[in-house]
């Protein structure tokens, strides 16, 4: 091997070890951040809405439909729409006179929802900005109600469940929806201690803990 060969291979082997030194760096923030996420739950700010944009594997709208069973009729509640990527199918689901109510605590991340609503011709659906912690709604209002990789983000999730089990009729249902990635993804084995706690009855789950939709009944 010649000097030039020589060098040229020292040169490689050097790049590649500051290559391998970023990605491992690069990696750890990555977990780093994940873990803070996890140990700070909050709702995506709507400046990184497109997070909650990006196709949903495994937790499709045919998948909650199945798991949520939405009836013409029903008045269905459903807790941090995002940009209501659920929203306007569910709300489609029950014409013609059943209505959907979103909740979220970001302003922005409604008006966008309505936004796309109104786009697609229904008028079903009612906006209210509020906290899941303390739902704004009287008790056994709602037939059924939804979230979708929400639970984790709410600080206190026993308040969270405690109120959803409140404002559902008696044999109302409740449906949650987890992927696995999520910063603040629920594992099924702590939602459903969490939510038998809070007084609902495992149904079942769709879905693998990957990704799934869980049903439970008050």
């Amino acid at each position: 091997m010649t000097r030039r060969q020589r060098a040229g291979t020292i040169g490689a082997v050097i790049v590649s070890g500051k290559l391998r030194r970023v990605a491992l760096g690069a990696a750890g923030a990555v977990a780093a951040a994940a873990l803070w996420w996890r140990a700070n739950p909050s709702a995506c700010p709507y400046a990184q809405r497109f997070w909650v944009e990006a196709p949903h594997p495994l937790i499709t709208r045919r998948r909650l439909y199945g798991v949520l069973s939405p009836r013409p009729g029903e008045r269905v509640l459903e807790v941090g729409p995002g940009t209501g990527y659920y929203t306007v199918d569910v709300a489609n689901w029950l014409v013609p006179s059943g209505q959907l109510d979103i909740l979220d605590l970001q302003r922005e991340m409604l008006d966008h929802t309505m936004h796309r609503v109104r786009e697609r011709g229904l008028n079903n659906v009612t906006a209210t900005q509020g906290d899941a912690r303390r739902l704004p709604y009287r008790e056994a209002t709602f037939d059924a109600a939804f979230l979708v990789t929400v639970l984790g983000e709410i600080p206190d999730q026993d308040a969270a469940l405690g109120e959803l089990a409140r404002v559902l009729k008696p044999g109302g249902r409740l449906v949650v929806g987890e992927l696995f990635g999520d910063p603040h993804w629920v594992s099924p084995a702590r939602l459903r201690r969490r939510t038998e706690a809070a007084g609902l009855s495992f149904v079942r789950r769709a879905g693998s803990p990957a990704g799934y939709f869980a049903r439970f009944e008050r």
